[in-house]
């Protein structure tokens, strides 16, 4: 009886002694749960992408990547036949080719969204035919070509900030800022009398493009100019 007791105390005590292990060991999980996890600072946010997304999504500006290549959704269509499976009628304009298609996607089908990405870096310099941007905060350079450029090549100045479009880590595409200040370099006198018609001149700028502005214009004067349409738009 004597031993029982002794054999039963015993199991008692190492049962409490486990469950004291236990909760501590319970309590102590849970509060490093609760902490947050530190990243190194020198890493760069990281965003979660939708890779895919159903065809019922599809929307003006939506970007897929069909066939291996970036496209941007221009027009789009939802049918629902009387006979037969809904469908998606779109156009869409490639990023790379400048190409546009129409495409048709089964209602409810799964599509790969295209990765694109804006960021913006600095044109600093030019290097035979290859206009040279900058990360600022990395230096790392990006290069484009005229044939990318085209026509936007008369509004870049150096020093000035663009945003460049990226699909998987390659630059495709760029955007100048809307208004851009540019210097008149050589300007043609306005006739007489044009001053009370309100007349413009042709002026040629520091990058070499030549836009209409008003008569008091003068070479060495500092003017905005609207890089989409081309139009002077007043004095910096």
């Amino acid at each position: 009886m004597v031993a029982g007791m002794a054999t039963l105390k015993l199991n008692l005590s190492a049962f409490s002694s486990s469950m004291s292990s236990f909760t501590a060991s319970s309590s102590s999980s849970s509060f490093l749960s609760l902490l947050p996890m530190r990243t190194p600072s020198s890493s760069k946010p990281r965003f979660f992408r939708i890779y895919a997304l159903s065809s019922n999504d599809i929307k003006v500006g939506t970007n897929l990547e069909v066939d291996g290549a970036p496209w941007r959704v221009i027009e789009f269509l939802h049918v629902k036949p009387g006979k037969g499976a809904a469908f998606v009628r779109t156009k869409m304009k490639n990023y790379v080719t400048g190409n546009t298609v129409e495409k048709t996607f089964r209602a409810g089908s799964s599509i790969d969204q295209a990765d694109i990405y804006k960021e913006t870096k600095q044109f600093t310099y030019k290097d035979g035919a290859q206009f040279v941007f900058m990360d600022l905060s990395t230096y790392e350079e990006f290069r484009l070509g005229e044939k990318e450029i085209g026509d936007r090549t008369k509004w870049l100045k150096e020093g000035m900030d663009c945003t460049l479009l990226l699909w998987n880590g390659k630059v495709i595409d760029v955007d100048l800022p809307i208004t851009v200040k540019l210097t008149v370099v050589d300007v043609d006198p306005g006739l007489k009398g044009d001053t009370a018609q309100g007349g413009t001149k042709p002026a040629t700028l520091d990058t070499g493009a030549v836009v209409n502005v008003p008569l008091f214009v003068n070479v060495g004067d500092e003017i905005l100019v609207d890089s989409r349409t081309g139009q002077y738009m007043s004095r910096a």
